[in-house]
């Protein structure tokens, strides 16, 4: 299995994953014509996909869903309360294109199983993927305000995480947004901060975990650097050994990440 991070933050998100024989986009948060190049540049060409599968409704998820499972005549697959809610923001998709992924449940591609879970955002029913192949186990999680236990369970001992640190909250409070978008941020239905989000990795790290990619970080209230510090330090605090035991890789809105093997 290998996948890679294409774009990750406030301006759009999508992640490519593969398997020998199946290969999956989820979420298209950018132009086809922006999509398209990230492609280019992992060496991947999008009528080889398999499908989309789609977290939730907001724009930084779907704005290219539609255009490329048109172009490309790809099955959308999301659950009925998305459907519901982003449809009319994807443009028509014809009904052999579309279909339901419930809350919870897997679905089973040859040698490739995709795990949904919930989280907590403002969305109409948003989740999130696991991606098992033989004994590995990819975690995709962002867009949560919080990782609860019942999460962290369904998550712990991932080979590899994608993982949300979205912002800083000290750069959050003291930054240029109004206060009910802060409010909105930092709330139960929001996104994780970067010391959240280090507990939580703490409670799910397990004995076969390689690398964590710091995701959707916010473009005004967090940077690379300080991300990946803040996590480390709280890892390090916890009793994770860095580098030897788990790397922290970034993201980046515009460039994708280097094809990764679990």
């Amino acid at each position: 299995m290998q996948f890679s991070v294409l774009a990750s933050g406030s301006t759009g998100n999508a992640i490519y994953v593969e398997s020998e024989e199946y290969s999956f986009l989820v979420d298209a948060g950018l132009s086809g014509k922006q999509m398209e190049a990230l492609f280019e540049q992992v060496n991947r060409k999008m009528n080889k996909l398999t499908g989309i599968l789609v977290t939730h409704e907001h724009s930084d998820h779907i704005k290219g869903v539609g255009i490329i499972a048109r172009k490309y005549k790809l099955p959308i697959y999301a659950n009925e309360k998305t459907w519901n809610a982003m449809s009319s923001h994807i443009g028509e998709i014809p009904l052999e294109q579309r279909f339901h992924f419930g809350m919870e449940t897997v679905k089973t591609f040859g040698n490739l199983s995709i795990e949904s879970f919930g989280v907590s955002h403002d969305a109409a029913e948003p989740m999130f993927y696991i991606f098992h192949e033989g004994d590995k186990k990819l975690v995709l999680i962002t867009d949560t305000g919080y990782v609860s236990d019942r999460m962290k369970g369904i998550i712990s001992n991932a080979d590899s995480y994608v993982f949300e640190s979205n912002h800083d909250v000290q750069m959050l409070r003291m930054g240029r947004y109004p206060w009910n978008t802060k409010r909105r941020i930092l709330s139960d239905v929001g996104h994780v901060s970067n010391e959240d989000a280090a507990i939580a990795m703490s409670e799910v790290i397990g004995n076969r975990t390689k690398h964590i990619y710091l995701a959707h970080l916010s473009q005004d209230n967090n940077m690379k650097e300080l991300a990946r510090m803040s996590v480390a330090q709280t890892l390090e605090s916890k009793g994770i050994v860095l580098n030897e035991q788990v790397s922290l890789k970034d993201t980046d809105p515009k460039m994708p990440t280097i094809l990764t093997t679990i």
